[in-house]
């Protein structure tokens, strides 16, 4: 009897065993199963954390923009407030009160500085004729290099890099008699070739 009661112990001894093996497993998959559900919430936050970052840039570049739009629709009509200021200190050179005269260039001083402190810049037209920042409306024969800018007519601006309004230019163009004098000492020269070859 003893005998038996050694043999069922035994084989409650191994089903014991068994049992905790089995839970070890269980525990050890369940960790492992925990381990992996942790490294995919992880990749996820860190995905959300930066699409977060990228919508975060994108909308300051969108409202900055926008704001920079903004100002610009804004500066549009002011433009022709500041061209008839210039007109109005031009005409002033005939008024004798010089208060009136000091009163109205302090307006337009003050003025200007405000529209340069949002960027304003007005267009260069010192160079030569530039398609994207001058716009011809007037062409004068002249001495000088065919596309020079003689004359601004209307002052041309840009907000930052953009162009508000080109600057209307009277640009030189070449003297007929110049051009015929050219064409003229070409022909001559082409002629004098045909002479010689004739000889």
């Amino acid at each position: 009897m003893t005998q038996g009661k050694e043999e069922n112990g035994g084989i409650e001894t191994g089903k014991e065993e068994k049992k905790a093996e089995g839970s070890e497993k269980a525990a050890n998959n369940e960790g492992k199963a925990r381990a992996e559900d942790n490294g995919e919430l992880k990749e996820r936050l860190l995905r959300l954390a930066a699409e977060f970052d990228n919508y975060k840039k994108r909308t300051a570049n969108e409202v900055s923009t926008a704001k920079r739009m903004g100002v610009a629709e804004l500066m549009k009509p002011l433009l022709n407030v500041l061209d008839e200021f210039e007109l109005t200190i031009m005409a002033l050179g005939k008024v004798k009160d010089d208060n009136i005269s000091k009163g109205i260039e302090m307006l337009y001083s003050n003025f200007i500085e405000v529209l340069r402190s949002f960027g304003l810049k007005e267009v260069d037209a010192d160079s030569a004729f530039d398609p994207y920042k001058h716009e011809i409306v007037l062409t004068r024969e002249d001495d000088s290099t065919p596309g020079t800018i003689l004359e601004v007519v209307k002052k041309g601006y840009m907000l930052d890099d953009k162009l508000l309004r080109p600057a209307s230019v009277i640009v030189a163009k070449e003297r007929e008699g110049n051009a015929e004098t050219k064409s003229g000492t070409e022909g001559s020269g082409a002629n004098k070739e045909e002479m010689k070859k004739e000889k």
